[in-house]
């Protein structure tokens, strides 16, 4: 079993890569926020809310860890299509619970057109010890493949079982092998919607007979990762590298607020790495011209936002904030929210042409990144209706925002997909046959981003 300690308190960090200068009438401005979480915990350090305070020696006291996480295995009859599948399944869910720190509560849960509790029952959640995690790995035994898919009903249960645990960190591991069948859209996009802000949610499509679009709709509406596990037998190490990062989870329910003068709006706020991820819409109200996006559950790790403010207009030699970003958690007993760092977006207006025309390079790589992910989904969908020549052109130039920007791992992705001829162009072929697994594996993969070259 993993052997990991009690977290510590995180330090936040926001950086903000933008170029200040506006041409005359110049209304728009662009920045690239870079939040970073380390963790911390000094002796003598303030504590952020909802963490014990560090030992005199610096060290964590010994406590149970502040998480709680449900496990849902698909067990439909497709799942028994080959067999090995299924098995797979109750491995790779059983080398997770392997993986599970004493103290955190867990569940797990058998899905099928309904959801039903395998371990431990009850409409509880179980605390990990050796015992626990070796009664939950025999009950998996009682798994069997029947059945058919309402992926809704299990993401209920989780809630249910999740919401009835006092931890911060409240998270579910979703795996299914076929597509949402007894259950509409609507159903789902409801059940999304109630579930969303409540848990966090890593998905995992297993095999090649699932829907991307629902896989990776479920992680993005609440805010976790979404992946193909094409070869079953790769199941228990997706599993065990899932919940490992659970497991680093120090602090939950953060949020990015952006604070704008009067007159000036925001236009969109999306995260661009390690994936691209749209807040826009998700935006809550927080007093005066402020709002908050969510940001979900965090560890050592570093991500990048895109902030893209419109400012009033404003004469020659002007300046103004044009926005202040900050991180922020939510305190207890409605008291004002902590800030956990803060980054201030400028704007300065020039008629230097070469002040006001420079992009920084941030923004410049990472607009094409974004714009990377989008020309995949489009390609590949143009080529799912047959527009041959829509595809190509989109793909074409997917090749060449990935070589421009050394997205290596999309670029090899790419080749499975289309013949390149001349990737700095972005000439390609399609090819004339390309497997399922390519093309799904590089559709739940379009989102991912590499970080400006150093």
């Amino acid at each position: 079993m993993a052997n990991f300690s009690k977290p510590r308190v995180p330090r936040f960090s926001a950086e903000v890569y933008q170029n200040t200068h506006l041409p005359e009438g110049g209304r728009e401005v662009n920045a690239i926020v870079t939040v970073t979480a380390t963790g911390g915990g000094t002796t003598g350090e303030t504590p952020v809310a909802g963490f014990a305070s560090p030992s005199p020696s610096g060290v964590s006291p010994t406590a149970a860890p502040d998480a709680a996480v449900v496990i849902m295995v698909d067990s439909s009859g497709s799942m028994e299509y080959p067999p090995v599948k299924m098995r797979n399944a109750r491995d790779a869910t059983a080398a997770a619970i392997d993986t599970l720190r004493d103290g955190v509560a867990f569940a797990v849960v058998s899905g099928t057109h309904q959801a039903k509790e395998i371990y431990p029952g009850g409409g509880r959640l179980a605390v990990a010890d050796a015992t626990t995690r070796g009664q939950a790995k025999e009950a998996l035994r009682k798994i069997s493949a029947s059945g058919g898919t309402a992926i809704g009903t299990w993401l209920r249960l989780a809630d249910k079982l999740l919401a009835s645990s006092d931890a911060a960190i409240r998270h579910g591991i979703l795996l299914t092998d076929g597509r949402n069948e007894h259950e509409g859209p609507k159903e789902l996009l409801a059940t999304l919607e109630a579930c969303a802000g409540r848990f966090t949610c890593d998905a995992r499509g297993v095999g090649t007979d699932w829907e991307v679009k629902e896989v990776t709709g479920i992680a993005s509406a609440l805010l976790g990762t979404a992946d193909i596990v094409a070869d079953p037998a790769g199941l228990a190490a997706d599993f065990t590298g899932m919940m490992e990062s659970v497991m680093g989870k120090e602090i939950a329910d953060v949020s990015l607020r952006l604070w704008t003068p009067l007159g000036a709006e925001v236009r969109f706020v999306k995260q661009v790495a390690p994936t691209v991820e749209d807040l826009t819409g998700r935006r809550t109200e927080a007093g005066p011209r402020a709002g908050d996006y969510p940001t979900g559950s965090w560890g050592d790790e570093s991500r990048d936002y895109h902030v893209c403010v419109r400012v009033p207009h404003a004469e020659v030699g002007q300046e103004m904030l044009a926005a202040r970003v900050s991180l922020v958690l939510p305190a207890p007993g409605g008291s004002p929210p902590q800030v956990l760092a803060q980054g201030l977006v400028r704007a300065v207006w020039t008629d230097d042409l070469v002040a006001s025309t420079a992009i920084n390079e941030q923004v410049a790589h990472y607009t094409g990144q974004a714009e990377l992910a989008r020309v995949i989904q489009q390609g590949l969908e143009l080529r799912k209706s047959g527009d041959l020549d829509g595809a190509t052109a989109k793909l074409g130039r997917a090749v060449q925002l990935a070589s421009r920007s050394g997205n290596d791992d999309t670029a090899k992705l790419l080749a499975k997909v289309v013949d390149v001829v001349d990737a700095a162009a972005g000439t390609v072929r399609l090819k004339a046959k390309v497997s399922a697994e390519a093309q799904m594996t590089l559709e739940t993969r379009s989102t991912k981003t590499v970080r400006v070259k150093k």
